[in-house]
């Protein structure tokens, strides 16, 4: 191997080095609590810098497995909302194409309108819980276990003009609760048909 090749492998090498570290995880979703969802921020900090509209909010792209239904939600709790705006307490989500869009968006997080990411700054401080009912809940669990976001974006077809802040993960209970979760469905299902 040639001292060229050597020094252009490298540079290739760092560059993905480079890349990978600026996608920090931003966002943690938590399923691990039967028919609810919480929302809650890391000390990641965003890769790159936006402005836009609260309205908009972030979108986690491709975090559902597929269609299923409308987002059935009702808010607990929550102060969630970017590092550089106040929360206004009542962080909204929504998912578009009742049901169909694959990615799930938080917006009305912020008391401001316009909202401010800076590359190399925290990105989210806060957490939210959201009561789901059991549908939207399974639809959540068959979704993906981490994915990027977007802002400002609602729905997939505003992530090509979005800009990409980081990365979310997902926490899913452990695979003996989805069990008991599911025996506790059916038992309810033989109830009711009785």
């Amino acid at each position: 191997m040639s001292k060229l090749h050597l020094q252009v492998g490298l540079f290739a090498a760092t560059a993905l080095f480079t890349a990978g570290a600026q996608a920090q995880v931003l966002l943690t979703v938590d399923l691990s609590v039967v028919n609810q969802v919480t929302i809650s921020a890391t000390s990641g900090l965003a890769a790159n810098s936006a402005s836009g509209d609260d309205f908009f909010g972030v979108y986690l792209d491709n975090f559902y497995g597929g269609a299923g239904s409308s987002l059935n939600e009702t808010l607990v709790s929550g102060d969630l909302t970017n590092a550089e705006n106040p929360s206004d307490m009542s962080p909204n989500l929504f998912r578009g194409g009742s049901g169909s869009d694959p990615g799930l968006n938080i917006f009305s997080f912020s008391s401001d309108s316009t909202v401010t990411f800076t590359a190399g700054s925290l990105a989210f401080v806060g957490s939210a819980t959201w009561d789901l009912d059991a549908a939207a809940y399974a639809d959540m669990l068959a979704g993906n276990s981490s994915g990027d976001i977007y802002f400002p974006a609602d729905t997939f077809d505003d992530v090509p003009g979005a800009i990409f802040l980081g990365t979310y993960n997902v926490v899913v209970p452990a695979p003996g609760v989805l069990s008991l979760l599911g025996v506790g469905l059916g038992a309810g299902v033989m109830r009711r048909r009785r």
